[in-house]
């Protein structure tokens, strides 16, 4: 005989696990499915153990769609300081850490005994696996736990990110089920790779961290860039890559660069302008050494890679290798080529469409009692606690929608 629920929730996640949390809080019932043995398993990895679980600063500007109006909706109804409200209410000490980013003193698990304490009413199955979905005016789910009936469903599984974990592309597969187009996803918030030539001069950098401006089209980033042996990482390239990799509001900026190529620039010191800077230094200070004056902004690795082995005082360097050197610092164009793909990807962009869902709950416009949140939409956060931003206000507007139902 079949359990039957007010709502089922598919993916104990973030999402999920809010969305859940919700409607329990409003006396319904509800049940959280999930295929791995254990909830929350992103959470805890989160914000390296201490979970970035917001930022003081959320628009519908930081984050990336095909409509970049669809996250405004659930963002107004539940915003960053209603969840630091459930954080402090809960005791969880938190630290500002920049640009607005919130972290746990302690470790992410502090988030995730919240969350569960939170849908506490709801009923939790762990290592369940769902065989078939059907809708035949309800939802009944086949699982290996046995049969699960609601008039209510929330696909909240995620999308292909760190498989390790348990990534799966289920909720593309029901979507397209249900009638629901996707958004071819991609690795974001992601390491960029690149061809052995650019490689030949980054991977002696490897492990050098450097402030930086990267920017693509209109899009820029002041954060750290970080090299490594596969090419570059660092919050900054991590921003950029997301809106390479989904070809977001860039356009190529020449005709000779391949459109599947991801190009962008790196301002190595956004505060220096070293085109003018080096003229008029070497016009106050004739003798002193090229590499000298690279390393009074640029830590040493990097000012030895730009000097070139250079030994020359700037007395001795024409003004236009002078200018030519400083505009290749300033605006140092690169073609990455590719990334280091869903296995190291924090999110995925893409996802389950966003015109076919209702921005105000995420319910999908043609089956009604479907919803569609977190990270298995085409909705993908900045890097700094707005992906979990999405989560608890897609999963608030899922849930107090379909407790109202």
């Amino acid at each position: 005989m079949a359990e039957t629920y007010d709502l089922v929730v598919i993916g104990a996640g973030a999402a999920g696990l809010f969305c859940a949390g919700t409607a329990a809080q409003r006396g319904k019932r509800v049940c959280v499915l999930e295929h791995g043995a254990e909830p929350g398993r992103k959470i805890l990895i989160s914000g390296g153990g201490r979970c970035n679980f917001t930022n003081l600063e959320v628009t519908a500007k930081n984050f990336l769609s095909a409509n970049p109006h669809f996250a405004k909706s659930a963002l107004a109804q539940f915003k960053p300081a209603d969840f630091i409200k459930l954080v402090e209410g809960q005791g969880i000490s938190y630290h500002e850490k920049t640009l607005g980013q919130l972290f746990c003193d302690g470790p992410s698990e502090q988030i995730l005994r919240l969350l569960l304490a939170r849908m506490s009413p709801a009923v939790l199955k762990l290592s369940c696996e769902i065989q078939d979905v059907s809708h035949d005016g309800g939802f009944c789910l086949r699982t290996s736990q046995g049969e699960i009936r609601a008039p209510r469903l929330v696909i909240a599984t995620g999308g292909l990110s760190i498989p390790k974990l348990g990534a799966t592309g289920f909720a593309y597969a029901l979507a397209k089920k249900f009638g629901l187009g996707v958004v071819a996803p991609v690795p974001a918030l992601v390491p960029l790779t690149f061809a052995p030539q650019e490689l030949a001069w980054m991977s002696p950098l490897a492990g050098l961290s450097v402030p930086a401006r990267v920017s693509a089209g209109k899009v820029s980033f002041d954060e750290a860039v970080l090299f490594t042996h596969r090419g570059l990482s660092g919050p900054a390239v991590l921003q950029i890559s997301s809106y390479l990799t989904a070809k977001t509001h860039i356009k190529p900026q020449s005709a000779t660069l391949p459109p599947e190529k991801l190009w962008f620039c790196v301002d190595f010191c956004p505060d220096v302008r070293f085109f003018e800077h080096l003229p008029a230094l070497k016009r106050a200070r004739a003798r002193i050494g090229l590499k000298t004056a690279l390393s009074a902004h640029l830590p040493a690795r990097l000012a030895a890679h730009f000097a070139a082995g250079d030994e020359r005082n700037l007395a001795d360097i024409p003004d236009r290798h002078l200018i030519a050197l400083g505009e290749g610092l300033n605006r140092c164009p690169l073609t990455a080529t590719g990334t280091e793909g869903f296995v190291k990807a924090e999110v995925t962009a893409g996802g389950v469409s966003t015109a076919d869902l209702a921005s105000k709950d995420c319910q999908a416009k043609t089956v009604p009692g479907l919803y569609v949140i977190g990270e298995a939409v085409d909705v993908t956060g900045w890097l700094g606690g707005y992906n979990f931003q999405w989560a608890w206000a897609s999963g608030w507007a899922a849930g107090a929608s379909a407790a109202q139902a």
